[in-house]
Parts: C-alpha cells; sequence; structure tokens
C-alpha cells in the first residue's frame, strides 16, 4: 500500500517568524495542527526567522498507515514539517513524567513513520533529514542523549532532536 504524504486535508501552512504545533490531550482523537496565537496550546514552538513557507502535515489521525503484521493500527508521529528541501518528523508529548520512557516511545513513532516514508517517492525531494521528540514538560534534552541520537541517524539516517524548540534554518 502506497502511503500518501501529501494530503491536502491533512495540512497546515504557515510563514510566521514564530508558531507552535499542537495536538489535543487524550483521549481526544483529532489531527495536530498549527497555531499562530495561542501559545499556551503550544507543545512545540517553531523558530521560522526567515519566515519560510512550511507545510504541516499532521499523519495521526489523518493519514492512512498501514497496519502491522498482527493487524493492530501503526503508532506513528503526529506529523512533519516540509519547507524547502527539510523535511522534519515531530512526536509531540506532554508527559511530566521522569525517566524515558517518553523518549522511547517517541522514538518508535518516529522510526515506524520514517520507514514508511522512505518508501514513497516523496522522500527523495528532501536532504535535510530530521526528526523532533517535543515534550511541552520537558523542553530540553540532556547531553546523556547523545548515543540515542547517534543510533537514530544510524537506524535512519535522520537527526534526532529531544526538545520542543524547533528553529527553521
Amino acid at each position: 500500500m502506497s502511503i500518501d504524504f501529501s494530503l491536502a486535508k491533512c495540512q497546515d501552512r504557515s510563514n510566521s517568524k514564530l508558531f507552535g504545533i499542537c495536538d489535543d490531550p487524550p483521549p481526544a482523537k483529532t489531527k495536530a495542527y498549527l497555531n499562530e496565537t495561542d501559545g499556551a496550546k503550544w507543545i512545540a514552538v517553531v523558530d521560522n526567522e526567515y519566515r519560510y513557507d512550511v507545510v504541516f502535515t499532521a499523519i495521526d489521525h489523518c493519514i492512512e498507515v498501514p497496519a502491522r503484521p498482527d493487524g493492530k493500527s501503526s503508532k506513528r508521529c503526529d506529523g512533519m514539517l516540509t519547507y524547502n528541501k527539510t523535511v522534519i518528523f515531530v512526536e509531540l508529548k506532554t508527559r511530566p513524567q521522569l525517566g524515558t520512557d517518553w523518549i522511547k516511545e517517541a522514538e518508535r513513532q518516529l522510526k515506524t513513520t520514517i520507514a514508511h516514508f522512505e518508501t514513497t517517492e516523496l522522500a527523495e525531494e528532501f536532504t535535510d533529514k530530521k526528526a523532533y521528540a517535543a515534550n511541552s514538560e520537558h523542553p530540553k534534552a540532556k547531553e546523556s542523549y547523545l548515543v540515542r541520537i547517534e543510533k537514530f541517524f544510524e537506524d535512519t539516517g535522520y537527526v534526532l532532536r529531544i526538545e520542543n524548540r524547533i528553529v527553521l534554518s
């Protein structure tokens, strides 16, 4: 099954200097979305200093992804940002818990989505490939995650950042 990662109904656009990516709290089953005005809702903050025309594509609860071999639905990340030759996959969390369980879960969701994306022709359009695990309760990763970040790159070819501020360059 070919996955269409460019469904118009799943996309929002922004060229604002600063905007956020939001995902309503569980058990809501709605897609993630961009928001330019209500910073209290932002899980990830996008710093778009150069005012790129950015497309956000909601993936979870919007893009159909094939089920796992056991028939259960695949875990996938919340969405992706695209501009110029850059693609950034984003998993949003709002968990205050200690430890790295939220990071492990985010990594799995990002890796699954990236694996599906890399089988599409659309993936060939991007040369700068990144992934963000963004948690509003843990805004910046510790340096101790360096091994995890290197392993993620080895597995996917994507640079992983564990922080909730996405700076577009």
